[in-house]
């Protein structure tokens, strides 16, 4: 049905013989949503779709998740926009898993490029899957039996330090306190087991103590990053890229600044880890 052109040997694939503005049909759907999980990344070049397209691609994998901080399209409070300018450029710079400051963090993410720099501005994603795997057993034994916790203010406490900024995201706070996660959870469809801790949100180990939670979580920190488990895409405009968010965590790349660099998200709701 597809053409792949795979990424690396850990995970994602660009996908191609399909126009997803219009060969939208169940089994072109079903048959993405199983590369998502085999590969746990999947990329579509040259797509142009509208938003609305946008919108009924990412619902037929399930509901739609909204972001309690960021801007959005007109009309679209479904889609994020993430941009970054000479006058304001972005803040993310660290390895994460989106939003799993929630209940049930997203299932997935579907991103479009519209405006890309000249050069830079390249996305990385590591399989928390393949560095699960590839743990000593005895640690494997020893992360399976804990939990962690994740909180939406420790995300985003650059911009609560800005001036005003507590005072603008006091719903989000309010809407978003802390949860528990296990650090390992299982993968509901593939049923293998995945890395679920990241430097974004993740706050503490709750059955250790402060140093070794600490230490525990940043040798994780540093392991994702090791690059037989990444793969690298570079946007063009009109791109897609669907990540498997149970499964990944991901980097944008900030090497070109002054450019500009837009980009629009929907995420999709999941479930509770486990």
């Amino acid at each position: 049905m597809f053409e792949l052109k795979l990424l690396s040997g850990a995970l994602g694939a660009e996908l191609y013989g399909v126009n997803l503005a219009k060969d939208l049909s169940n089994d072109v759907l079903k048959e993405i949503r199983r590369l998502l999980v085999e590969h746990e990344v999947i990329f579509f070049r040259d797509q142009d779709i509208s938003h609305e397209q946008h919108k009924q691609i990412a619902h037929f994998f399930g509901p739609l998740q909204t972001h309690p901080a960021y801007g959005t399209v007109p009309d679209f409070p479904e889609i994020t926009i993430l941009e970054s300018t000479a006058e304001k450029p972005t803040k993310i710079e660290k390895w994460h898993t989106d939003m799993t400051f929630r209940e049930h963090p997203p299932m997935g993410s579907i991103l479009r490029s519209k405006i890309c720099p000249p050069s830079g501005g390249d996305t990385l994603w590591s399989s928390m899957t393949s560095a699960y795997e590839a743990l000593s057993q005895p640690m494997k034994d020893f992360l399976d039996n804990l939990n962690a916790e994740h909180d939406f203010s420790h995300g985003f406490k650059e911009s609560l330090a800005e001036p005003g900024g507590r005072e603008r995201l006091k719903d989000a706070i309010k809407d978003n306190p802390p949860v528990i996660h296990p650090v390992i959870q299982t993968h509901p469809e593939s049923g293998k087991k995945v890395i679920f801790v990241n430097t974004l949100f993740t706050t503490k180990i709750i059955e250790l103590s402060a140093d070794e939670s600490n230490s525990i979580l940043n040798f994780l920190y540093d392991y994702i990053k090791t690059p037989e488990f990444t793969c690298r895409f570079n946007w063009e405009p009109n791109c897609i890229a669907f990540w498997d968010n149970r499964s990944t965590q991901h980097k944008p790349v900030n090497d070109y600044f002054p450019s500009h660099r837009m980009l629009e998200r929907i995420t999709i709701d999941g479930n509770k880890p486990y």
